[in-house]
């Protein structure tokens, strides 16, 4: 069946199956930062925006995003390499497997959460694992992002 949808702002047609995952059609339109990484919902590496939320793409049917509007880090770059450089300050980036997913959750939370405090970010990026750092890396540059974009809206 033909499944039409706005990915990355652009109007997009693809022929999917009834069982098709929108991970594997997403990557087949050349979306590549969505990953499979567990194929269980537990990683978040096939994290993207449906409709502006976050959604693991893995959990997805693809018949269901008729007139749907889809997010990959590809259509979010120039947000996505600012808070890249916040990542890489603060040596948070190791193999980068896992970035895409973690990317946009971190971009989600933006938009969706005033002032987190730390327990808050854990909590919201609960579902995005790393197996190369502690995390305190990555914690210190989202806490650094986010007081970029407060002194920004200041």
């Amino acid at each position: 069946m033909e499944v039409k949808f706005i990915l990355n702002g652009k109007q997009t047609a693809a022929e999917v199956g009834a069982d098709t995952i929108l991970l594997d059609v997403l990557r087949s339109l050349g979306c590549h930062s969505v990953k499979c990484g567990c194929e269980t919902t537990n990683c978040g590496l096939c994290t993207v925006w449906i409709d502006g939320r976050s959604r693991l793409s893995c959990s997805v049917l693809a018949a269901a995003m008729e007139g749907h509007e889809i997010t990959t880090l590809e259509g979010v770059k120039e947000d996505a390499e600012e808070f890249g450089r916040f990542l890489a300050n603060e040596g948070a980036e190791q193999c980068g497997f896992c970035s895409p997913g973690f990317i946009m959750n971190v971009l989600a939370m933006v938009k969706e959460l005033h002032n987190p405090d730390i327990e808050g970010i854990k909590e919201y990026l609960s579902g995005n694992l790393c197996r190369c750092t502690g995390y305190m890396g990555q914690l210190r540059a989202i806490q650094k992002y986010l007081q970029s974009k407060e002194e920004v809206c200041s």
